[in-house]
C-alpha cells in the first residue's frame, strides 16, 4: 500500500471527516433526487402544455365542425351563397386545426392514429360536402340533406380523443402533486442540509479555532523547545564536558569549544589563524581511519563512535573518542563530539595491571583459581603453572567438586559442605584428598565466596584452592612429636604422683591381706563361719577390682598409643583422676570439691588426652597451694552443660595470676613453677582445641585461679541408643 493509501485510510479513520463525508454523501443524494424532480417537473409541465394544446385545439376543431355543419344545411336549405362564402372559411379553419391536431399528438402512439384517422374522415367528409354542394342545383334541397350523412362520426372520434386527453390530465394531475410533495421533501432535506453543514461549518470553524489555537501553543512551545534545546546545546558546548569541533570535509577546523582546545592543548588564537587542520593533528597510522569515516559520511551523513589519536600542541598523544554528524543544510559541513579517554585508559592500564598482579598473587599463593555456576559446576579453572599434578585442562569443566574422584572426607563432611554450598554461604579451608598420578594422597584445601547479580540472586561461587599435601604430613609429624611430648609429660606427671599412687595401691592391698586374715580366723573357728568367709572373700575381690582399676588407669596414662576418638562419660574420666590425686590433695591438706551435672551427655574424643588435661589442672591447682601458710586449700572441679558444649572447670584458693599472664601461661615453655618447664598448659590448650574446645584462665572470687575448656556437643544417636541399652535404669 502506498504512502497516499496509508495517510487516506488514516484521515479516514478520524470521526469528524466520517460525519462530513456522510453530510456530501447526503448533499450529492439530494442534489440527484433534485434534478431528476426538475426534470420531472419539466417533462410533466411539457405534458401538461401539450395536453391543454391537443384539448383546446378538439375543442376548437368540434366547434369548427359544428360551424361547418351549420353552414351546410343553410346552403342546403336557402341555397343562399353568403353560406359559402362562411363554409369556405371553416374549411381550412378544419384542415388546420386536424393538421395542428397531429402534430400534437405525434408522440402518443394511440392519440396519433386517432388524430390520422380523424384528419382522413375530415377530408372525406369535406370532399363529400363540396360534391354535394356542386350538384345541389340538380336536386331539391331535402333531397340533398338526405344525401349527406351525418358528421357524428366525426364528433364521436373527437370525443374520444378528448376523454383520453382527461384521462392524461388526470394522471398529469396525481403525477403534479407527486412532484409537489416530492418537491416539499426535498426542500425539507435541502433545509436539513443547510442546518447541518451550517452546523458543521460551525463546528469545522471551532474546530479550526481550536486547531489554529493549538497550532499556535505548539508553536510557541516548540519554539520555546528549541530556544530551549538551543540553550543546552549552547550549554553543552559551553560546559566543556565533551569537546566538540565543527569541521568540513577538507579537514579545516571551523569552530571549537575550550574542552576540544584544552584538550590538544590549543587556544582561540589557534584556532581563530585557521591553523587547526583535521589532518595535520591525526597520527598518521589513523589517517586512512578518517578517510574511511569521511567516505562514511559522504555515504550516510553519520559515522559510528570509534577510538582514535590526536597530536597535542606539545608533540604527545591524547587517546579520544569520536562521533559525527553532517549537517542537513550544509552537505560539506559536519559537528563531532569527542571524547578524552586520558583517564579511561590509565584505569584500563591500571585495571589491567591489577589483574597481572591478582593473577601472580593467586599463582604464587594459591595452586588453582576456580569458578562454579549456580548448579555447583565447574564453569572455569586455572592452575599454576608451576603444579605438576594439576589435571588435564576442561577435564574437571562441568561437573562439581564431589563428582570428581576423592579419597576424604566422609559423607557426613560432604553433607555439611554441601548444606553450606545451598544456603549460598562463603566456607573457608574446606579440605579434602584425591588420589595422586603416583598413588599417594594429594590433599587439597579449598575456599570460595558467592556470587550475586546485580538483582540479587544467586549465579554461582568463585573461589580458591590450595595443595596443602606437604602441610599435612608436617602436622601429622608434628602430632606425632606432641603426642612424644605429651606422653613424657604424663610420665613425669605419674612420677609425681608416684607416692600418691603407692598409697592409693596400697590401701586395697593391705584391705586384702586384713580381709585375707579374717576369713583365716573364721575358717579356724570351730565350726567355722563361711557366711563371714564369704563376706571376707567379697571384700577381698572388691579391693582387687579397685587396685586393679588404679593400675589400669595408671598404664593408660603412660601407655604410649596413637590418638583417638570414642564415646566415653566425662564425669567419670575425671573421677578417676581425683582418684590419682586425692591421696596428694590429703597430704597437703587441700579440700577437694566435685560438683559434677548429672545426666551430662557423652562426649567423643580421646579419653587419655582429655584425662592428661584433667590430671594437669589439678595438680597444677595442687602445687599452687602447697606455699600457703595459712587459710582454707579448697580445690573445686566442676562440669555442666552450655549452649556451646559441656564445660568443665578447675578452681583453687591459691596465690592466682597475674594479669599479665593470663594469656602467656599457654605459651610453650613459660612457666610460674621454679623447677617447671612450661610445656603442661601448652599441651593442654593443643589437646583442647584438637577436640573443637577452647580453654582459657582467669581470676578466682576472693583469690586463686579458674581454669576452664569446653568441648562441644556431638549428637549421635546409635551411641545415644547403646547408652540406653547398657544402662535400663537411666
Amino acid at each position: 500500500m502506498s504512502v497516499s493509501l496509508r495517510q487516506f485510510f488514516r484521515w479516514f479513520a478520524r470521526p469528524l471527516v466520517l460525519v462530513v463525508a456522510a453530510l456530501l454523501t447526503v448533499v450529492v443524494a439530494t442534489g440527484f433526487f433534485g434534478l431528476r424532480y426538475l426534470q420531472e417537473r419539466r417533462e410533466a409541465n411539457v405534458a401538461y402544455e401539450r395536453n391543454g394544446q391537443v384539448l383546446e385545439t378538439l375543442e376548437r376543431l368540434k366547434t369548427v365542425i359544428a360551424d361547418v355543419e351549420a353552414q351546410r344545411r343553410g346552403y342546403l336549405l336557402t341555397l343562399d351563397p353568403h353560406y359559402l362564402k362562411a363554409y369556405g372559411v371553416s374549411d381550412d379553419s378544419v384542415r388546420r386545426d386536424a393538421q395542428a391536431l397531429k402534430d400534437l399528438v405525434a408522440g402518443d402512439p394511440l392519440q396519433s392514429h386517432r388524430a390520422g384517422h380523424l384528419a382522413a374522415t375530415v377530408a372525406a367528409k369535406l370532399r363529400e360536402i363540396d360534391e354535394i354542394v356542386k350538384t345541389v342545383r340538380t336536386y331539391s334541397g331535402p333531397a340533398a340533406m338526405a344525401m349527406i350523412r351525418s358528421l357524428d362520426e366525426i364528433r364521436s372520434q373527437i370525443d374520444q380523443m378528448v376523454d383520453h386527453e382527461r384521462f392524461l390530465r388526470v394522471d398529469l394531475d396525481k403525477r403534479s402533486e407527486a412532484l409537489e410533495r416530492r418537491k416539499a421533501w426535498l426542500i425539507t432535506i435541502a433545509v436539513i442540509i443547510v442546518a447541518v453543514l451550517a452546523g458543521v461549518a460551525l463546528a469545522l470553524a471551532r474546530l479550526e479555532a481550536i486547531r489554529r489555537r493549538k497550532a499556535i501553543a505548539e508553536n510557541i512551545a516548540l519554539h520555546g523547545d528549541v530556544l530551549a534545546r538551543d540553550k543546552k546545546i549552547r550549554r553543552l558546548v559551553d560546559a566543556n564536558i565533551v569537546g566538540i569541533v565543527i569541521w568540513d570535509l577538507e579537514g579545516r577546523i571551523l569552530e571549537a569549544n575550550d574542552a576540544f582546545l584544552r584538550m590538544l592543548g590549543y587556544d582561540r588564537e589557534n584556532l581563530a589563524s585557521g591553523r587547526l587542520n583535521w589532518t595535520d593533528l591525526t597520527p598518521a597510522e589513523w589517517r586512512d581511519r578518517d578517510a574511511r569515516a569521511a567516505e562514511e559520511l559522504r555515504r550516510t551523513g553519520t559515522v559510528q563512535p570509534s577510538e582514535k589519536e590526536y597530536f597535542r600542541k606539545d608533540g604527545s598523544r591524547v587517546p579520544v573518542l569520536l562521533g559525527g554528524v553532517m549537517f542537513e543544510q550544509n552537505s560539506n559541513q559536519g559537528v563531532s563530539f569527542v571524547l578524552d579517554l586520558t583517564e579511561r585508559k590509565r584505569a584500563e592500564e591500571a585495571l589491567r595491571q591489577s589483574e597481572e598482579r591478582f593473577r601472580t598473587l593467586v599463582q604464587f599463593s594459591f595452586d588453582v583459581y576456580w569458578e562454579t555456576d549456580a548448579q555447583h559446576r565447574f564453569t572455569h579453572q586455572e592452575f599454576a603453572e608451576e603444579l605438576a599434578d594439576a589435571p588435564a585442562p576442561g577435564s574437571e569443566i562441568g561437573k562439581t567438586r564431589w563428582e570428581v574422584p576423592y579419597l576424604e572426607p566422609d559423607e557426613e563432611a560432604w553433607r555439611k559442605h554441601r548444606e553450606t554450598l545451598d544456603a549460598h554461604l562463603p566456607f573457608r579451608d574446606f579440605e579434602l584428598a584425591r588420589l595422586a598420578p603416583d598413588g599417594s594422597k594429594r590433599y587439597v584445601s579449598v575456599s570460595g565466596l558467592p556470587m550475586f547479580d546485580d538483582a540479587g540472586r544467586f549465579v554461582g561461587y568463585r573461589g580458591v584452592g590450595r595443595h596443602i599435601t606437604e602441610r599435612r604430613r608436617a602436622e601429622e609429624a608434628l602430632r606425632a612429636m606432641q603426642a612424644e611430648l605429651a606422653h613424657a609429660n604424663r610420665v613425669t606427671a605419674m612420677g609425681q604422683l608416684s607416692a600418691s599412687i603407692a598409697h592409693e595401691v596400697n590401701q586395697p592391698i593391705a584391705a586384702t591381706v586384713t580381709n585375707a586374715q579374717a576369713a583365716l580366723r573364721w575358717l579356724r573357728a570351730q565350726p567355722p563361719d563361711l557366711e563371714e568367709v564369704r563376706h571376707s572373700l567379697d571384700r577381698i575381690v572388691e579391693d582387687g577390682k579397685r587396685a586393679g582399676n588404679v593400675i589400669g588407669g595408671i598404664r593408660a596414662l603412660i601407655h604410649k598409643v596413637p590418638s583417638r576418638k570414642d564415646w566415653f562419660d566425662l564425669n567419670e574420666a575425671i573421677l578417676e583422676m581425683i582418684v590419682l590425686t586425692r591421696s596428694e590433695a590429703l597430704k597437703h591438706r587441700i579440700s577437694l570439691q566435685t560438683r559434677l551435672a548429672k545426666g551430662l551427655p557423652v562426649v567423643q574424643g580421646d579419653r587419655t588426652q582429655l584425662q592428661q588435661v584433667i590430671l594437669n589442672l589439678i595438680l597444677n591447682a595442687i602445687e599452687a597451694m602447697v606455699d600457703l601458710d595459712d587459710g582454707t586449700r579448697v580445690l573445686s572441679i566442676s562440669t555442666e552443660t552450655g549452649a556451646t558444649g559441656i564445660l568443665v572447670t578447675v578452681r583453687d584458693s591459691g596465690p592466682g595470676l597475674d594479669p599479665a599472664d593470663v594469656e602467656r601461661v599457654f605459651q610453650a615453655f613459660y612457666t610460674t613453677k621454679a623447677k617447671g618447664m612450661g610445656m603442661g598448659l601448652a599441651i593442654c590448650r593443643s589437646m583442647v582445641e584438637a577436640h573443637g574446645g577452647r580453654l582459657w584462665a582467669s581470676a578466682n572470687e576472693p583469690r586463686g585461679a579458674v581454669f576452664q575448656f569446653t568441648l562441644p556437643l556431638e549428637r549421635d544417636e546409635s551411641i545415644a541408643a547403646q547408652q540406653l541399652q547398657s544402662n535400663p535404669a537411666a
